[in-house]
């Protein structure tokens, strides 16, 4: 039987290479639910294709538009994210993957881990803002969660078979962005264009901008705690500008095991979708004489600071990481607005972060009432500089 998908974000970048993946495989997977934030067009157009059981827009404002491009079809419409959060839960539904972008991911995903429902996770700020809880719930659920990020998937890949085998450190591979170079006085001059410009990588605008501050790195490392039960201690960050070895593994013996691939996101979405097996694919092929080099520097934190403020983030605890993040959401999106200079947003959230109030044991409310208290805050301080 065709294993049943809950797309969440399906028009964003992970979203349409997961419906690659689908299109791929028609005899293994289905889709029953495609959800997306804005882009009604780009969802009215996958829906005619994949042809799903439901599809929910966020922005309610496009109900009717996404309604009445579908009403000759037998497929359910919904607006909303309480919406959202409700379809994940369907009876029929097999496992969800959760591409939303930023904080809109930890309800949907929470619904769905009480239903039971396998999670192919992309949307790491839900381990950010909340990893213990959504540790802790998935192990009350028996609910499987396998990541979809290369970085944690080449982990993933790494352990499997490695039965109880202690790890010692894990090594996460980063490209270094755009401005990998830079000299710190440079980053004075960065506008939005060049931080859109990854080297290797076709992502969204926010994830792509997360990449260029490393703050994308720092989510990494977070959601790596919680995924592999990882003290702050066993995680290492190098950065890898070929984009080639995903992540390594190191055990307790010395040993390292590293996956590598081309720089290919449906190589990782194809295998959390499909595990434990391994499905026949058409990407491109590593070829090891392109790669004569690979290379691997230490990370600077000076010039790349928010890398520094996710592990303290993750060596503070509670409520501190949903802090980071709500105040990071915030001040990209002020920055693609060119509300801000590009300086602007780790001198925020470093203010966001000292300022902020900190609950050592926080409980989902407590990671609700955050999240809206420093999406205020940081909006206040984002008014100052205006």
């Amino acid at each position: 039987m065709r294993k049943k998908l809950a797309i969440l974000g399906s028009t964003g970048s992970i979203g349409t290479q997961t419906l690659d993946v689908v299109a791929e495989h028609p005899d293994q997977f289905e889709v029953y639910v495609l959800t997306a934030c804005n882009n009604a067009s780009l969802l009215v157009k996958q829906a005619r294709e994949f042809m799903p059981d439901s599809v929910v827009i966020a922005n309610e404002k496009k109900y009717e538009e996404v309604k009445n491009a579908l009403k000759d079809l037998p497929i359910k419409v919904y607006a909303g994210s309480e919406a959202i959060a409700q379809v994940v839960e369907a009876d029929a539904i097999d496992m969800v993957l959760t591409a939303m972008v930023g904080y809109s991911g930890l309800l949907p995903t929470i619904r769905a881990i009480k239903a039971g429902k396998a999670i192919a996770l992309a949307n790491k700020e839900t381990l950010v803002v909340a990893g213990e809880l959504i540790r802790d719930l998935a192990l009350k659920y028996k609910t499987p969660i396998i990541p979809v990020d290369s970085e944690h998937s080449a982990i993933f890949q790494c352990l499997t078979g490695e039965m109880d085998n202690s790890i010692e450190k894990i090594i996460l591979t980063a490209s270094g962005g755009p401005f990998r170079t830079y000299s710190k006085e440079a980053f004075q001059s960065v506008t939005k264009e060049d931080a859109l410009k990854h080297p290797r990588w076709n992502m969204g605008a926010k994830v792509t901008i997360d990449s260029a501050t490393m703050m994308n790195k720092g989510f990494e490392v977070i959601e790596a705690r919680w995924l592999f039960d990882l003290n702050p201690e066993q995680i290492e960050v190098v950065v890898h500008p070929q984009s080639i070895v995903h992540s390594m593994v190191q055990f307790e013996d010395g040993t390292v095991k590293a996956q590598l691939g081309v720089p290919d996101m449906r190589l990782p979405i194809r295998y959390a979708l499909s595990y434990p097996k391994r499905l026949k694919c058409k990407a491109g092929r590593l070829s090891i004489n392109d790669y004569a080099t690979l290379s691997f520097e230490h990370p600077d934190t000076e010039r790349f600071p928010h890398l520094s403020f996710a592990f303290e983030a993750l060596r503070k605890g509670g409520n501190m990481p949903c802090i980071m993040n709500a105040a990071n959401e915030i001040l990209v999106a002020a920055f693609l607005n060119r509300e801000i200079a590009y300086t602007h947003m780790a001198k925020l959230l470093m203010r966001s972060m000292e300022e902020s109030a900190f609950i050592k044991n926080p409980v989902y409310d407590d990671y609700v009432a955050t999240d809206n208290e420093v999406r205020r805050q940081v909006q206040s301080l984002i008014s100052q500089i205006k």
